[in-house]
């Protein structure tokens, strides 16, 4: 997952400017694939985001991986930088990983209070699907 997370780091190290960063984001966001619509209900919604987010995971032969969608696109971009990192590990992978990322690409520092603490949810309620079926394999 570091060597995931040091692409990231260097992708964002080409813009200088913030702008530009969160035009990449957008681009990531085209990228993210749909979540399936019986997930994009309220059961599936992020508590304490400010736009809509909806995270799914399921977890198949050992190793969880997510879908997601948003109705803003500099979250949805977010989520999918998330999602590149976390999708495909095992739920300990997932509780282990310091998401050091997002720090390095001065994504916390750039963003309003409400999108950090939006941020913060997203990357909970990932650690807590995995938390969830770490306890049912265990």
């Amino acid at each position: 997952m570091d060597k995931i997370q040091d692409e990231i780091i260097e992708e964002f190290a080409v813009f200088d400017d913030w702008l530009d960063k969160y035009d990449y984001l957008i681009g990531l966001s085209e990228s993210l694939p749909a979540i399936e619509a019986e997930h994009r209900t309220e059961k599936y919604l992020i508590e304490g985001c400010q736009s809509r987010v909806w995270i799914d995971a399921r977890l198949q032969d050992g190793k969880v991986f997510f879908s997601a969608d948003s109705d803003a696109i500099i979250t949805k971009g977010i989520i999918s930088l998330l999602i590149r990192v976390l999708n495909g590990r095992t739920p300990r992978e997932i509780l282990d990983t310091e998401l050091y990322f997002i720090d390095a690409i001065g994504l916390s520092a750039n963003l309003s209070p409400t999108r950090a603490n939006g941020l913060a949810a997203m990357v909970k309620q990932m650690r807590l699907y995995a938390l969830a079926f770490e306890a049912k394999t265990n």
